[in-house]
């Protein structure tokens, strides 16, 4: 078998864990949206580094909710420099500052992403979101984070600080294949794997919302006829309170 065949099995395998493993976990996390959205509150999305691609992922996108926030703080992103977002995303005090710009209140739902679940940005994230009452989900990976020990002073991973807690099923370290002279794996799954699961919520939160007698806001593709009229639409509408757009 190729690695590339074996990278797509090793995939299919995670999906499926996932899919049979946390089926509770999502239902609780769609229920939660569900409610947002029928109450007016806003979907927040954070990751740093490579984990920020989740908060992008359901960000104005054809097929997605309307109503989400995505927190690309471009320090905590790689375009800037990689090396100083590793060190920024360890600081404690980022997240809290993050929570307060970002206008995030109680009746909100908010998705925080990391492997690890032990640097302090996101850790303060949902320190703050605890206290003020705001559901949060928390994807990580269990395998990984139990590898290591907190950098918060709290001495907290994520995965204790989430309302909703889902496992991305990938192994320490993320990358999956083993190639024979080569002395670290490649081929991570986390992004892969936290976008399945994040349209999976998605999708039964939507299912949710509208057996409820409430239709979300949905973008369409900018690329089909008349995508372009729904998605200004929508873009006037929430332009106020969703600054990326």
């Amino acid at each position: 078998m190729s690695k590339a065949a074996e990278y797509f099995e090793n995939l299919s395998r995670i999906i499926d864990e996932i899919a049979f493993s946390q089926a509770d976990n999502i239902e609780k996390a769609a229920q939660a949206v569900a409610l947002a959205l029928k109450s007016g509150g806003r979907i927040h999305a954070f990751g740093t580094g490579h984990s920020h691609m989740l908060a992008e992922e359901i960000f104005y996108r054809a097929g997605g909710l309307a109503n989400v926030n995505p927190i690309l703080e471009s320090s905590l992103m790689l375009h800037e420099s990689a090396s100083k977002s590793t060190e920024l995303e360890r600081l404690e005090g980022y997240g809290e500052i993050l929570f307060n710009s970002n206008d995030i209140k109680k009746g909100d739902v908010l998705f925080l992403f990391s492997n690890s679940g032990r640097n302090g940005a996101a850790i303060d994230l949902a320190l703050t979101a605890q206290k003020n009452g705001v559901f949060t989900v928390v994807i990580t990976n269990m395998k990984h984070t139990a590898t290591g020990k907190s950098r918060h002073s709290s001495g907290k991973k994520l995965f204790e600080l989430g309302d909703a807690v889902i496992d991305n099923c990938g192994c320490p370290g993320d990358a999956g294949i083993k190639i024979d002279g080569v002395e670290l794996k490649v081929a991570p799954t986390s992004t892969a794997a936290g976008a399945a699961i994040l349209n999976a919520i998605e999708a039964r939160a939507v299912e949710i919302a509208v057996s409820e007698g409430f239709v979300p806001d949905i973008f369409s593709s900018s690329n089909v006829d008349g995508g372009d009229e729904i998605n200004n639409a929508l873009i006037a509408k929430y332009k106020k309170e969703i600054k990326a757009l």
